[in-house]
């Protein structure tokens, strides 16, 4: 699985030729789905860093307004609040102290950094092999 990033500028593709106009590209080719309650509360907690091609991906049912917090988190990470696809919210958390808030349906942790050309009105979408 992979995350790719669209920008919603009219920009020319930059690593994929069909991509329509569009600057895509592809942020995270190692990428981990937190999908039970306890992958889901433990998100990046006690980790002490993660490869510059990662992803940790919580997928919802909805969309309503979520949390994410930094407490055990030992490396700073940039978050995004997506809604249908679509960034709400980009946001730099800081280890240990970072907390923050958005509607999202799904929300992306990356390496601090990953996020930096990302804006709210792209697009998030996970590709390839699914194994949740």
């Amino acid at each position: 699985m992979r995350l790719v990033h669209e920008s919603s500028g009219d920009g020319p593709a930059v690593d994929d030729p069909s991509a329509n106009g569009a600057d895509r590209t592809v942020l995270a080719t190692a990428v981990d789905v937190a999908d039970s309650l306890v992958s889901q509360t433990r998100g990046l907690m006690f980790r002490r860093s993660v490869p510059a091609d990662y992803a940790l991906v919580f997928r919802f049912d909805s969309a309503r307004v979520r949390d994410l917090h930094m407490l055990f988190v030992f490396f700073p990470i940039d978050a995004v609040w997506v809604v249908d696809g679509v960034v709400q919210r980009v946001e730099r958390l800081r280890p240990w102290l970072g907390f923050a808030r958005d509607r999202a349906d799904l929300i992306v942790e990356l390496p601090a950094g990953a996020a930096a050309d990302i804006e709210p009105g792209d697009r998030l979408t996970l590709e390839g092999n699914d194994e949740h």
